[in-house]
């Protein structure tokens, strides 16, 4: 499996990154790979209408470790794991460091890896711009 590290610096104080990054209703002001639009809660998990269709989405519960790692349930049924973690830059400082792993799936080619990397780089400078504002 291949896996490549995608971060962005947030000049805010990691829990302010975390609590943004970690609300199911900021999604879609952020995460355009994952949520097109408002997501809807369900028995099943979180209901989001992604550029893949419909997916449902289940969240790490909350901690204070910065740990936002979340699957996502395909349309096909395929659950595809994803790492998020929100870093403090250091004890006592107002920055953070936003970090995505983005997994290589089986079957895909290396322009929809690369077009993947790109996704989650863009989706996380929005949710930098967010946070910082």
């Amino acid at each position: 499996m291949i896996s490549r590290h995608v971060s962005v610096w947030v000049d805010a104080a990691p829990d302010v990154a975390y609590a943004i990054a970690a609300d199911p209703e900021q999604l879609p002001r952020w995460a355009s790979g994952l949520a097109q639009s408002a997501l809807r809660q369900t028995a099943d998990g979180w209901v989001a209408d992604s550029p893949m269709g419909e997916v449902i989405v289940e969240f790490a519960p909350a901690n204070e470790f910065g740990v936002l790692d979340h699957v996502v349930r395909m349309p096909s049924g395929e659950a595809v794991y994803n790492p998020l973690r929100v870093i403090p830059a250091g004890q006592g400082q107002p920055r953070c460091e936003v970090v995505f792993t983005v997994r290589r799936r089986p079957g895909m080619t290396d322009d929809e890896f690369e077009r993947d990397l790109a996704t989650v780089a863009a989706d996380l400078d929005r949710l930098r711009q967010l946070v910082e504002d």
